[in-house]
Order: C-alpha cells, then sequence, then structure tokens
C-alpha cells in the first residue's frame, strides 16, 4: 500500500475511533465453499467447446486447467497469430487414446465467420497444465505461446514455447536440446533492462550435484533465441521470485529459496549489458539473508523497489536459545552504490501475517514480548537490559465474536483480511512518557502493514 492509502487509513480509523464506527469492521467475506465452485462455461466457451466434441462426443475428454498465472481457464481467446482477430487455446485430456499416446493435448480453434472451428491439435507434454504466458519476446513481432506442464503429482515441470502460424501450432527450439528439457523451478517474463522489449525467464533447482542455474531469453528479429545464463547458490531448490526496480532504473529479480531445513535464503539477479549478473558474488555475501521459512522479500514501503528482510534477535533476546528467542526483521534495500543498506526496523509475524515498522526513535530502545494469555504480542521499553513500560498490544482475531470483544476493551482496528481482523491497544500512558516512547494511533496506522 502507499503512503497516501495508510493516510487514508488513519483518517478512517481516527473517523471509527471517535464515532464508534469501527465495530463495522468485523464484516467477513465469502466462505471457501462459494470460492471453490466449479467455474461456469460462458456462451463463447460453450460454442467452442462443443466444436471440440462434436467429432468424439463430450465423454471422451476432460477439460484441464492451468495452475497459475494470468490465464487459469482451460479455454484461452486471444490473438496469437496477429492477424487481427482472435483465436481459442484449449487445453484437455483424452480419455480414449492408444497406448503410447499421451492424453494431455492442445487444441486451436478459429473463427469462420460467426462460427468456431477447430483448425489444429497436438499432444502436450506432461499430464499437467502448470502455467500458460502468451508474450512477444525480444525485438521479434511473433506472439509466443509459453506452457509449463509437469507430471504426475505436479513433479517434475517442463516449459515448451510454441508458435502459431498458418493454421499450425509449432513448438520452438529456444536452447541447446539437452539444458532445454531440464526441468524448471520458475519460469515468467519480464522487460529487465527497460528496453520496452520483454525477456523469458527459466530458472532450475539444484539437483544430484548440479548448481542451480538462472537464465534469460531474448528473441531476435530473425526468430533466434540469444541465452544468457548464470549460476545460483548450489543450494537453492524451489524459488520463490519477485521483481524490483533498481536505483539505475532497470529491474531486478529477487529470489527466495530454499536453502536449509526450515529457512530460506535470498539472491538477487539482473541485466548488464546483454548478460546476467548477481548481487552476491559469493556464499558468503548471500548467507547473510538466511532467515525462517516464509520471510520472503517485499516491497514493503510501496515505491516499487524490493526490500530483502533479515531476522535479528530482538534487544534481550541476544542470548536465548532459538526455539524461545523474539526476533525483529530488518528490511534491506540496494542502494545506489549497489550495497544492501538498512531502511527499516518491523516485527514480522509470520503466523498471523503483518508487519509492523518502528517509528526511528524505537529502534534500539524497544523490544517484545508474549501475552500468552490473551495471545498477543506486547511492544516494550528496553533500556539497559531492563523490560520497561508497555507501548502497544497487537491482536490477530480470527472470528467476528473475538474482534468485537477487544474493540468493546478499547483496542483499535487497523485491518481485515479474510476471517482475520487485526487490532492495537495503546495504553494511556499519561505523565510517563519521559523516554518520548510512546505512539499514537496514527503512528500505530502508518507502521503496519499486511502482504495481501
Amino acid at each position: 500500500m502507499t503512503f497516501t492509502g495508510y493516510m487514508k487509513k488513519i483518517s478512517a480509523i481516527i473517523t471509527a475511533l471517535s464515532t464508534g464506527a469501527a465495530l463495522t469492521g468485523c464484516t467477513f467475506g465469502a466462505s471457501i465453499d462459494t470460492l471453490m465452485t466449479p467455474p461456469k462455461l460462458s456462451v463463447e466457451q460453450e460454442q467452442i467447446y462443443s466444436k471440440l466434441t462434436d467429432p468424439t462426443g463430450a465423454s471422451t475428454i476432460s477439460l484441464k486447467y492451468p495452475k497459475s498465472g494470468k490465464y487459469l481457464s482451460a479455454f484461452i481467446i486471444e490473438d496469437i497469430d496477429d492477424d487481427g482477430g482472435n483465436e481459442a487455446i484449449v487445453f484437455y485430456e483424452r480419455k480414449n487414446h492408444a497406448a503410447d499416446e499421451n492424453p494431455l493435448r492442445i487444441n486451436v480453434l478459429d473463427k469462420e465467420g460467426d462460427e468456431w472451428k477447430s483448425v489444429y491439435d497436438t499432444a502436450a507434454e506432461g499430464s499437467e497444465i502448470e502455467e500458460v504466458i502468451i508474450s512477444k519476446l525480444g525485438s521479434n513481432k511473433r506472439t509466443n505461446i509459453i506452457v509449463g506442464t509437469s507430471i504426475i503429482n505436479r513433479s517434475e515441470k517442463n516449459v515448451s514455447i510454441y508458435n502459431y502460424s498458418n493454421g499450425e501450432l509449432m513448438k520452438q527450439i529456444f536452447d541447446a536440446p539437452a539444458s532445454s528439457d531440464e526441468p524448471y523451478s520458475y519460469i515468467g517474463v519480464k522487460d529487465l533492462d527497460s528496453d520496452g522489449q520483454n525477456e523469458f525467464l527459466r530458472f532450475t533447482g539444484a539437483s544430484n550435484g548440479t548448481p542451480a542455474t538462472a537464465n534469460v531469453y531474448t528473441l531476435d528479429k530473425n526468430g533466434n533465441f540469444n541465452n544468457a545464463s548464470i549460476g545460483l547458490s548450489e543450494n537453492f531448490g524451489d524459488f520463490t521470485i519477485n521483481y524490483g526496480r533498481l536505483p539505475d532504473g532497470n529491474t531486478g529479480i529477487y529470489i527466495d529459496a530454499v536453502s536449509g531445513t526450515g529457512t530460506i535464503q535470498s539472491d538477487v539477479v539482473y541485466m548488464q549489458d546483454g548478460s546476467l549478473q548477481r548481487f552476491f558474488s559469493t556464499p558468503e555475501e548471500a548467507s547473510v539473508t538466511e532467515r525462517s521459512a516464509g520471510c520472503t522479500c517485499f516491497d514493503v514501503d510501496g515505491d516499487g523497489s524490493i526490500e530483502i528482510p533479515v531476522q535479528k534477535a530482538a534487544p534481550g533476546y541476544e542470548y536465548y536459545d532459538d526455539s524461545e528467542k523474539l526476533k525483529l526483521t530488518e528490511w534491506m534495500k540496494i542502494n545506489s552504490d549497489m550495497k544492501l543498506q538498512r531502511c527499516y526496523v518491523s516485527y514480522y509475524s509470520l503466523n498471523d501475517g503483518y508487519i509492523f515498522i518502528f517509528p526511528d526513535r524505537w529502534v534500539g530502545k524497544v523490544t517484545l514480548k508474549t501475552d500468552l494469555i490473551n495471545d498477543e504480542i506486547v511492544f516494550c521499553a528496553y533500556d539497559k537490559k531492563i523490560i520497561g513500560r508497555d507501548l502497544m498490544n497487537i491482536f490477530c482475531a480470527e472470528d467476528a465474536p473475538s474482534c468485537e470483544d477487544r474493540l468493546m476493551g478499547e483496542y483499535m482496528l487497523m485491518h481485515t483480511k479474510g476471517d482475520s481482523s487485526y487490532l492495537a491497544y495503546i495504553p494511556n500512558n499519561t505523565g510517563t512518557d519521559g523516554d518520548g516512547l510512546s505512539i499514537t494511533a496514527g503512528e500505530a496506522a502508518i507502521g503496519f502493514r499486511t502482504r495481501d
């Protein structure tokens, strides 16, 4: 959320506190059963489906839906041959097939007048459709259909790139055959070097002694793929990817990868003069980012740049066992000198999914404790190894009665997300603010974030 958005939130909270209207914040959304209702085909999709099943009958096929990405329908209707009219791509599984034939299929339909007609049908790789990306790449004008697939149980994901032209869906060779068959952990399309042209990204995880690799492909005007590649940490397996603006205006690829049991580690890759570069040049440099799984990179201040979270023991907990240690999260940004610079200190609740960014005057002077009875996190003054007065409590209510109960007890509503409500209590510390650490409702609202 932007700074403007948080200022609007402050105004709304102050209004709610003065009028008692905060109780309306406990309205909750649709149930999971509603969200899980099977999709209903549109009129156009019904027409396409009927043409697809005319030769064989509907009982002989089942539609296949991509698991992630922009396109989540078995029907993708786009102009894939740049002729000014839309074509339809349908993913389905053939139930009656030869023993040596892959049942997963891709069918392309085109319109003749007002009627859809199946014009091309081919076997797909794998057994599940993971993701579909449709995009131009590099300086070439053709539209590319990038299809990620997986085998049974969604293991071992592979990617194919197709081009549709003159009624034919043609598979492209975008890398040397040996490497193009390597399973991927992540695929994506992004303009990394701010030249107005997209690159295709494929990341492979470490396997059998082979380190993880990042590959970026561009497509030249002659239809040839050019590949830039760089090795990542040999321990990196599954990836979570974020894109963020770097100080030079180009786009950095922020990689969070599993690096050990219950931990993740970050790296940043970017394009420079047509080649890939790593921000961390050695494993030792990257190891400073190792932290609890789930604590991933995030644009915590909404400015378009990504911050890397680094966990540290909260003041007073430095010598506790790790299982009992309360931690703060420092958010690090790449600065104009291409160095990591601390921007914010926060408490990040992985379980409840919220972040509270400390006011500058709290850094080094405020610590945490847990209120086990009320299931709250408490922010406290800290001086000379002594935990002092309470400054603020944060509670996550998982149902409406818990939310309403806290609001009756002078808590303020910070945010709602699904069935969860986040509330804060600020004690009345009148006459005890000699340390300058008391916090206002407005400051609490500015510091509060959720990863919606």
